[in-house]
């Protein structure tokens, strides 16, 4: 017997919903070696509390992300994200290519920094609307709740970046 066309397509969405989630959950899980690495290496004792700080929220959305797993009765596995993969390697090599100490560092890894909030924010914004569409009301919460912490922590470092540091590292 044949499925209908809105099973199928609804089954289709889910499995990419799936692979979206397993995406973005290696990207969390990696991500908080690459932040501990950007924390020690900011000058700027502002900017590395911002890095700690994302650090603690990013352990608690791979917790959060395997709540969501669990809400739309999957079990939580990962997916190596590629994306996330090349943004952490350019924000590995920023570090290589700034001296240490300087605030030229500090606006290189903001930059990088942001580059990742953004893939997460446009990443966790498509989620919560598949999520949503799919019928899944714990999950568009569990996810908003993320990308409302994303949102934050990137007008966070535009804060940062404009309040001092950019300034600073023209002078170097």
């Amino acid at each position: 017997m044949a499925k209908s066309k809105e099973t199928t397509d609804q089954s289709e969405l889910k499995e990419l919903f799936v692979d979206e989630l397993k995406d973005i959950y290696w990207a969390e899980k990696h991500l908080t070696k690459a932040l501990t690495k950007m924390a020690k290496s900011a000058t700027s004792d502002q900017l590395r509390g911002a890095f700690e700080t994302h650090l603690a929220e990013t352990e608690n959305q791979v917790k959060r992300l395997e709540q969501v797993f669990e809400a739309v009765g999957e079990k939580a596995s990962a997916k190596k994200c590629e994306a996330m993969e090349g943004l952490i390697e350019e924000a590995e090599e920023l570090i290589k290519d700034t001296e240490d100490g300087g605030l030229t560092r500090d606006v290189a890894l903001i930059s990088a920094a942001q580059k990742v909030e953004h893939y997460e924010i446009a990443s966790y914004g498509t989620l919560k609307t598949l999520a949503g569409v799919l019928g899944y009301p714990e999950a568009v919460k569990l996810l908003e709740a993320t990308l409302g912490e994303e949102k934050k922590t990137d007008s966070l470092l535009t804060d940062i970046a404009e309040s001092s540091i950019n300034e600073g590292a023209k002078d170097e």
